[in-house]
């Protein structure tokens, strides 16, 4: 169910509490905002934040809680105030299982989820704009086995809903609808003749303008079983998918698509460092913009920006990073060496970039920006706490704003199933 949260100042309220009682959406000392207090996400579904001027001014967000709910929360901008419904009361403690968020044309949200590795992808939609109180029945788009993340698309053009997943064979598919409601059999998009074992699986970003294209980056596989994880691109238009370039790669008849046959935004056998997607966004020419890590090795995490100039890709690294950012329990071999601390693109304005860095006392937030497409760097501290972990930043979907926009994680996180982190944010007052 519900409930409302009064915008009230609570300094000495902690990151890390169950979410279950009210708590402060008011921005403390450290300029931050707590947007909930029991809340994680991992980074392979998006949207997991939007950001909506319509009626209200608000931002709405999906996590995990550390008890296996599923939420979804309403930050109103005016009276900061929040809004917190749970989807799913046991959906297993697991940051896997966060939803990813659309914003329909009449600004209703439409919310997708599954499980990590267990059956079923689920939709489900709001009965009224900006407002996460009231909801249609839930939509099986597929009930098959070991399906996880989601990324959903609406191409404004073709009038088709489109959501793409880890599908049963741990590959990047899809499924398309025209309602919302009926759903077409799933269909791979990437994978390599001989490699279809499911310990071969490509971990996938996604963008789209909304009217007619959708963007990809992708990696071979896991880093941790892939020794030479590399990047690559692809991107679909009016049925067929291409290289940066354009040229054509392959039409939907012809899927799944090889990894050979797409864009080698970068190769991790010259350099011996594998690799892992962040995001990709747009540049305001509508090309791509690749976050990614590189990892010479498993203590030294290598922040990347890769945009495609309209020639090649232009790759430069941003910063070190410093090593994963789970807090490994003395003694424990560390299970997800490669979790960097995370970085995110502003979509609106793919120049300017958030990152997670380790420092003495923690993991920090640090803005970066870059004034000549990448070439050269500045970094800037977020007016933030300074201390603890604070981790996997992102912008909300739909922010076009100057003013810093950025929601975190922070709060103590072991593992993926053992976390008891927080959702903060820095917000304009007006956005």
């Amino acid at each position: 169910m519900p409930f409302m949260v009064p915008a009230i100042v609570c300094p000495s309220m902690l990151p890390g509490g169950d979410g279950s009682s009210p708590h402060a959406a008011g921005q403390t000392a450290d300029s931050s905002i707590l947007f909930t207090g029991d809340g994680a996400w991992c980074w392979f579904q998006d949207p997991r934040a939007v950001f909506i001027r319509g009626a209200h001014t608000r931002t709405y967000a999906s996590w995990m809680t550390s008890s296996g709910r599923l939420q979804i929360g309403a930050f109103d901008h005016a009276d900061r105030s929040v809004v917190i419904f749970t989807l799913k009361e046991r959906w297993d403690v697991d940051d896997h299982n966060t939803a990813s968020i659309l914003v329909l044309p009449d600004k209703r949200l439409m919310v997708f989820y599954a499980r990590h590795n267990k059956r079923g992808l689920y939709c489900r939609t709001t009965v009224r704009p900006e407002d996460i109180t009231a909801w249609e029945d839930e939509v099986v788009i597929l009930d098959a086995p070991r399906l996880t993340y989601s990324h959903p698309v609406y191409l404004k053009g073709e009038e088709t809903f489109y959501v793409f997943f880890r599908g049963e064979t741990w590959k990047p598919t899809y499924c398309t609808s025209q309602d919302g409601r009926t759903w077409s059999s799933p269909q791979i998009l990437i994978q390599d003749e001989e490699r279809e074992a499911r310990d071969v699986r490509p971990y996938m970003k996604v963008v789209s303008d909304g009217e007619s294209t959708i963007h990809f980056a992708f990696t071979d596989g896991h880093p941790r079983n892939e020794a030479l994880n590399s990047v690559y691109y692809l991107k679909y238009k009016d049925e067929s998918f291409f290289k940066a370039d354009g040229r054509r790669v392959s039409g939907m008849e012809d899927l799944p698509v090889p990894h050979s046959r797409c864009d080698h935004v970068y190769r991790a056998a010259r350099t011996g460092a594998r690799a892992w997607v962040w995001d990709i966004a747009l540049d305001h020419e509508g090309q791509p913009c690749i976050a990614y890590t590189r990892h010479p090795g498993e203590e030294d995490h290598r922040y990347h920006y890769a945009r495609w100039s309209g020639h090649g890709w232009l790759d430069t690294e941003i910063a070190p990073g410093g090593r994963w950012f789970p807090q490994t329990p003395e003694g424990a071999k560390e299970p997800e060496p490669h979790y960097s601390g995370g970085m995110a693109l502003a979509h609106h304005n793919p120049s300017l970039v958030y990152l997670s860095r380790e420092r003495e006392n923690g993991f920090r937030i640090e803005r970066w920006r870059t004034p000549d497409g990448g070439l050269t760097w500045t970094s800037s501290p977020l007016p933030a706490a300074k201390e603890g972990l604070h981790v996997r930043p992102l912008v909300p979907s739909g922010y076009s704003g100057s003013s810093d926009f950025v929601l975190w994680m922070t709060g103590q996180y072991v593992h993926f199933s053992d976390y008891h982190t927080a959702i903060r944010m820095i917000a304009p007052a007006r956005p």
